[in-house]
């Protein structure tokens, strides 16, 4: 009997393995969009930028990690860049959506908050969230860089012309979503700090405004 239930966690393990091998592997073959996502948001960062992030339930812890991750760096040495979470004032976030309905909480506070040479980042585990959707949308049109990460086909937020750089975590499987994109913005803050340690090309970059 032991030796049957050992043998089953055994294959358990190998099919737990095997379902987050392929989104990894697509993961990697987006790298060159990874790439042009940290050059973009080092940019803006340079201008005196700072990131927004938000998501709802545990796209909104991912949100407060990824600001955290930028404002004090875990790694000695490296530089602190502006971020804040949309999702971290619950006072804000509950008074707006009894006022304005829960599809406004984000935009809401990027209206007030936010200026054209900031970063909106948003997460959504399925790409399905309007208020999510409807704050990248107003960011874009604030002249914000406009970041999502969504997962399975990447929803209509992917699909959104509103977002410049759609980053997709391809599972349907929740879980494995979430360790893609931890993944993803941990390589968000790593290459955003590569670009800052070549700082005459970023300077030039960020010195070209769109007129």
């Amino acid at each position: 009997m032991a030796q049957r239930l050992t043998e089953r966690v055994q294959q358990a393990a190998i099919g737990a393995m095997a379902r987050r091998a392929m989104p990894a592997r697509l993961l990697a073959d987006d790298a060159e969009l990874v790439a042009a996502t940290c050059h973009d948001m080092a940019v803006r960062f340079a201008r005196g930028g700072k990131l927004i992030v938000f998501g709802n339930g545990g796209p909104a812890t991912d949100a407060q990690h990824l600001a955290v991750e930028f404002v004090h760096p875990v790694i000695v040495g490296k530089r602190a860049l502006p971020a804040l979470s949309l999702t971290a004032d619950a006072p804000t976030v509950t008074g707006v959506a009894r006022q304005l309905g829960f599809d406004e909480v984000f935009t809401h506070q990027l209206r007030l908050l936010a200026g054209p040479d900031d970063i909106a980042l948003g997460i959504s585990s399925d790409g399905h969230c309007a208020n999510v959707l409807r704050a990248l949308e107003a960011a874009a049109g604030r002249g914000l860089l406009t970041v999502a990460l969504t997962g399975g086909d990447g929803g209509p937020i992917a699909a959104s012309g509103a977002v410049a750089h759609p980053l997709v975590a391809r599972s349907d499987d929740p879980r494995i979503v979430k360790e893609v994109h931890t993944t993803i913005y941990h390589i968000l803050w790593e290459l955003v700090h590569v670009f800052f340690e070549h700082p005459g090309l970023l300077e030039r970059a960020a010195d070209r405004r769109p007129t």
